[in-house]
């Protein structure tokens, strides 16, 4: 249908599971890295010999580079083809991981995580379009949802992988990785390539000046969105320049897109009421869902735990995707996507409401049902989102193709920084004050502070002889366990957070659904009579 998509020819089903299996297989590997860095900042930040928070702005280059990449890639897939594009992507991976397993260190893992970043944007395309040559030409549309949920499955993923591969290489390990990652997209898309598309030239001069605009803004953002919860956002100066700086930035790309004849970005199509409403439900939900990635993990690191013992957690979250791909599938339709999304919207709230109770001796086996319950509403919210801006892009023409791209691609990736950014701020201010109040009923007088001090300084009898000190790091042990209690109590309020924000995004789109329904049929009366 557009410039750089192939074409779609009947294929004899033996080839359409092949397209099926390999589509799956390429989503899959698109954010198993990257997964894999979030789930290990600590552990490469400790065999490398950095600190966290330099480390912990890889996962921020790395969203940077993706959310911006689709600005240049639709438009290089017309010009130059589907296999020069991703096939060049995927090469100055494996080296770039190659340097990163030659030079261990965090500059070389910096740009590795920036071309990862531009390479996940091609491959989830590509997952998409092998999942659309494996259906049939009256279910098509249904490749979208069978690509872009299989693109969710890298995150568990990459929480199976064992901590040991990294704690005894580092950073040479997760060079091996990533290089076996782009090694094995390229042998798949290599021996099983897709279909021939239409080239023609696309790109215009002042593509690249809108894409270094967005670029350098997003990179500021997302920095700042990294870095900002561990080094707290009033404390460090760059952090207020970083963000002031991104604005002037945007708003250059965006006067420029709105001078064009044939911009990039359709601005007038993103102010319309139908997009600023999926945009505002996409990026809500995507905030809802940082209760997986950051509220769960979390807690029960703050209990304790390390990736190992998330094993068992993380199954059940990949199968509970695996199904709400399937229910999104089976209950697509044209006019569904709204009641889908709303769907989603209270399987979300739900699974976070149920993590409300957490305490201390929360394990992974309490979470179950709660973290399934997400994992499902993931998939079965995905997929439906991307088919309904599908459909209102093809009402508008081929010509708004990147703006979609763009728009999904913002409020899915930066979406989802903002709320593990703003979910983590807000679980740090709600475990100081529920630090203070723990910390008011600690009268130094209590039989029972006291004497939950000489437990702590009686553990320590066989480690240190001195008594005063004993007693000392018996208080100090107290100390610990108050600000556990703290911790986990704001991890719940932060659990209750996402609660109210998945309620008020049903709300939103049950709002809308009315409003559809009652306004619809008049404009549709209106338009006969004229």
């Amino acid at each position: 249908m557009f410039p750089g998509s192939p074409y779609a020819p009947l294929h004899p089903p033996g080839r359409r599971v092949g397209f099926a299996i390999i589509g799956i297989l390429l989503g899959a590997l698109v954010n198993l890295g990257n997964g894999l860095v979030i789930a290990n900042v600590p552990i490469l930040a400790g065999a490398g010999g950095d600190y966290v928070d330099p480390t912990a702005l890889l996962p921020g280059i790395y969203i940077a580079f993706n959310a911006s990449a689709n600005l240049v890639l639709v438009k290089g897939r017309a010009q130059f083809g589907i296999p020069r594009v991703t096939l060049s992507l995927l090469s100055a991976t494996a080296l770039a991981a190659l340097l990163l397993f030659l030079v261990p260190g965090l500059a070389a893992a910096i740009a590795l995580s920036a071309v990862s970043g531009m390479t996940a944007a091609a491959l989830t395309t590509l997952s998409v379009y092998y999942a659309m040559q494996s259906m049939p030409a009256k279910v098509k549309p249904l490749g979208l949802i069978i690509g872009i949920s299989a693109v969710q499955l890298g995150t568990p993923l990459a929480r199976l992988i064992p901590v040991d591969l990294l704690a005894l290489g580092g950073w040479q390990t997760l060079g091996l990785i990533e290089m076996a990652i782009a090694l094995t997209a390229f042998a798949f898309i290599y021996s099983y390539p897709l279909p021939p598309s239409d080239r023609a030239k696309a790109f215009e001069p002042l593509d690249l000046i809108t894409f270094s605009l967005f670029l350098s803004a997003n990179l500021l953002l997302c920095c700042v969105l990294a870095e900002g919860r561990l080094l707290w956002w009033s404390d460090t100066p760059w952090i207020g320049w970083a963000l002031a700086g991104c604005i002037p930035l945007y708003a250059a790309a965006l006067a420029i897109e709105s001078s064009r004849a044939n911009p990039l970005l359709r601005l007038a199509w993103f102010g319309t009421r139908t997009m600023l409403l999926f945009a505002a439900v996409a990026v809500v939900v995507r905030f809802a869902l940082a209760e997986q990635s950051y509220g769960s993990i979390g807690l029960l690191t703050v209990a304790g735990l390390d990736n190992d013992q998330f094993h068992s957690l993380f199954r059940w979250i990949l199968f509970a995707q695996i199904i709400g791909a399937l229910v999104a599938i089976m209950t697509a339709g044209e006019k569904r996507p709204p009641f889908q999304v709303l769907a989603a919207s209270l399987i979300i709230g739900l699974g976070a409401w149920l993590d409300t109770g957490s305490t201390n001796m929360t394990r992974p086996d309490n979470l179950f049902l709660s973290q399934s319950l997400i994992a499902f509403g993931t998939t079965l919210f995905i997929g439906p989102a991307l088919m309904f801006g599908a459909i209102q892009m093809l009402k508008r023409g081929a010509d708004h193709l990147v703006s979609l791209v763009v728009l999904f691609s913002m409020t899915q990736n930066i979406g989802g920084l903002v709320g593990s950014a703003l979910l983590g701020s807000y679980q740090v201010v709600r475990a100081k004050f529920h630090a203070s109040i723990l910390a008011e009923g600690l009268l130094a007088g209590d039989p029972l502070v006291t004497d939950r001090i000489q437990q702590g300084a009686a553990a320590l009898a066989g480690a240190v002889v001195d008594p005063t000190q004993r007693v000392a790091q018996g208080g100090g042990l107290l100390g610990n366990a108050l600000a556990r209690e703290a911790a986990i109590l704001g991890f719940n309020d932060a659990f209750w957070l996402i609660v109210i924000v998945s309620m008020s995004a049903a709300i939103l789109i049950a709002l809308a659904i009315v409003c559809t329904r009652l306004i619809g049929p008049e404009i549709a009366q209106k338009g006969k009579q004229s």
